[in-house]
């Protein structure tokens, strides 16, 4: 971390005006339209698409995509503090909102040509069309050279065949950006980047996963079965794909870590609330040095990971190099929610285990900020490699 940033920390991360009005949108959007069904959806796994078009009129699903495509032209900052907001009420809600934002949308935005910009990115933005992002396959998740999902051109058309699995919005997505292979095995210049409607024939999605937690966030496969893309659909130049993925990936590690300090925020808030309220022994349990405790590593931790992800969307604002210290904030971040949130369980005890209370929902919730675009273990690689060049 660079001493700038430390020095001027106070000044750099004080929250904006903006920031200010999306928290407390975000907090009276979540009490009217998540909270009540929130549960139902994520017994049922019910992709709620009506809350997405509600945040599409709030700006909320084009939060960086600038006014001139029909979006809100906020920054990173902006979008760190939208993302926090919601994962603290919900994470599935917070995480479609983001991956919509930061992969299908952010791809098109950052390598679309005008003419791309202009067809899809007013849909995105007001949420008109929900998207989706693919580059995982059943067999290669980090190891995304050995990719079986091909295409083969035939004349102005691509013809794509394969598979790709784990996709957000993989069956309600209205349009995917898709990493597909155009060259030879393990060749990081043999993939290529498609933006496929879902309307195209030979285009489906496929299997939902039954998932432990996110629940009420859609995950699938997309299928593709001589599935024919003319060249107009591809997005910068054949072979260009696994670069702009990595990049896309570096603003998608900002996301997930922006999703994480929600999640260890909501874990967070719910127990002192709690500690402050359940009594024992003739006195609050928040009295205790075991429960206070808890609640200091807790804050204390999460203030740590919300610097380093508020450093990486600074770097990201400035078009600085950020690859490292997006890796810092979703590394730590991630591993701070599911600490968090398997404290906020404990604190709670025996009715942290139950649906009555938020904290369980947080705790299955947080698993997937360790998993969801590059494990804790390929965060630690990506940071290690940083360190060595």
């Amino acid at each position: 971390m660079s001493g700038t940033v430390l020095e001027n920390s106070a000044i750099t991360f004080a929250k904006n005006e903006n920031q200010i009005m999306i928290a407390d949108m975000i907090r009276k959007f979540g009490k009217e339209h998540i909270l009540p069904k929130m549960m139902e959806w994520d017994e049922s796994q019910e992709f709620p698409i009506e809350v997405f078009k509600k945040l599409g009129d709030l700006g909320l699903m084009g939060v960086l995509v600038p006014t001139e495509y029909g979006g809100s032209g906020f920054s990173y900052t902006e979008y760190v503090t939208a993302i926090t907001e919601l994962g603290s009420i919900c994470g599935s809600i917070a995480l479609s909102m983001a991956a919509h934002n930061s992969l299908c949308t952010g791809h098109i935005l950052q390598f679309g040509n005008e003419e791309q910009k202009q067809k899809y990115l007013p849909k995105l933005a007001t949420a008109e069309w929900i998207g989706a992002w693919g580059l995982t396959e059943a067999n290669t998740g980090s190891d995304a050279m050995r990719m079986q999902c091909v295409a083969k051109q035939d004349g102005d058309y691509w013809v794509i065949n394969g598979t790709k699995n784990w996709i957000t919005h993989g069956i309600s997505g209205n349009v995917a950006v898709v990493l597909v292979r155009t060259g030879e095995l393990l060749d990081s210049h043999g993939i290529t980047a498609f933006i496929v409607e879902r309307t195209t024939p030979g285009f489906r999605g496929g299997k939902k996963e039954n998932k432990l937690g996110m629940r009420a966030s859609e995950t699938a496969e997309l299928i593709f079965e001589n599935c024919r893309v003319h060249k107009s659909q591809i997005l910068g130049n054949v072979g260009d794909g696994f670069v702009q993925a990595m990049k896309v990936l570096d603003g998608g590690r900002i996301s997930i870590a922006a999703l994480s300090l929600g999640i260890a925020k909501g874990a967070l808030d719910a127990s002192i609330k709690y500690a402050k309220e359940r009594q024992q022994f003739g006195q609050p349990i928040a009295n205790f040095q075991g429960i206070a405790f808890k609640l200091a590593d807790m804050a204390t931790e999460f203030e740590a990971a919300e610097l380093l992800t508020l450093q990486a969307a600074d770097l990201k604002n400035k078009h600085l190099p950020m690859t490292k210290e997006s890796a810092f904030a979703k590394y730590y971040a991630s591993e701070v929610a599911v600490k968090n949130s398997t404290e906020a369980v404990q604190i709670f005890g025996g009715y942290g285990y139950t649906k009555d209370f938020p904290v369980e929902k947080f705790y299955r919730d947080s698993k997937l900020c360790t998993i969801g675009e590059g494990t804790s273990e390929i965060q630690k690689l990506v940071i290690a490699r940083e360190l060595l060049k």
